[in-house]
């Protein structure tokens, strides 16, 4: 694995542990960050990883875009912006999009363009005392960047998201829960434990399965149902060739055997796609 600058990575078999690396500012996103984002990213591909788990270090998980250097420094050099937006946005797209499952563990503050970041992934677990907030409104701008699109995709509430957005007041990884934002909310000291076993349950099932599920869920939700049956049982079948009938094959004749149930426990993958 690479050595990087403002992140930590780490792969464990089939799971990757990313770690933003700026306690001293709280884990802001800046340009250097989103660039060896990008590169991270193609490591992980290249490992096949089934779950990607990310996090920050110290007290924040991350406290939005660094500011000056993503906006005041650069704002006369429109190449440089530039490219700074392509880094930004070409790695929370490839993130939004990843096959893998991925897991927010918001273990601090969570602001702005890390709200944007908690918004996209599949699961979060949030410290209960983490502090999130939209702060964007205290400088005289709106949340941009995919910011706005978080926060409306993940708090159903009109009046709550607005009210977020408009008066910039914290709230707690607790509420965070209670908006939907999170998925799940346990205190910090037990943080680390919650994430290791949702990541002991995921890897346990198949790489091409979880990516399916995803991007069925994805597909089917601008969908009405008729269409949605349609797609859902070609996506079914495509699964299948994919993973040589492997559900068929193995988990519905070890069921037949009564060697495991499916409502409580997963089969043993007789080959990990």
């Amino acid at each position: 694995m690479s050595t990087y600058q403002t992140v930590l990575l780490d792969i464990k078999d089939t799971a990757a542990y990313v770690t933003f690396n700026r306690p001293e500012k709280r884990n802001c996103m800046s340009p250097t960050l989103h660039a060896e984002m990008c590169k991270v990213l193609d490591e992980i591909a290249a490992a096949r990883c089934k779950v990607i788990v990310i996090t920050g270090a110290g007290d924040a998980f991350c406290a939005g875009m660094d500011l000056e250097q993503c906006f005041l420094e650069p704002f006369d050099k429109p190449e440089l912006m530039a490219q700074i937006n392509h880094d930004a946005f070409g790695w929370f797209t490839r993130l939004k999009n990843n096959s893998a499952v991925t897991i927010g563990k918001v273990n601090g503050w969570c602001f702005g363009g890390g709200m944007a970041l908690a918004g996209i992934l599949d699961i979060v677990i949030a410290a209960e005392e983490s502090t999130w907030g939209l702060s964007e409104i205290n400088f005289g701008i709106f949340p941009g960047g995919g910011t706005t699109w978080a926060y409306a995709n993940n708090i159903p509430s009109r009046k709550k998201a607005l009210y977020y957005a408009l008066t910039g007041e914290t709230f707690t990884g607790k509420q965070a829960l209670e908006m939907g934002y999170a998925t799940n909310a346990v205190p910090l000291v037990g943080l680390d434990a919650e994430a290791d076993r949702v990541v002991k349950m995921l890897s346990r099932l198949g790489r091409v399965v979880l990516g399916k599920t995803k991007e069925v869920y994805e597909k089917v939700k601008g969908m009405d149902f008729e269409a949605a049956i349609d797609y859902e049982m070609a996506k079914m079948w495509e699964l299948s060739r994919e993973t040589n009938d492997d559900w068929v094959r193995t988990a519905l004749v070890s069921f037949k055997k009564r060697e495991f149930k499916p409502g409580l426990q997963s089969y043993e993958l007789t080959k990990d796609v």
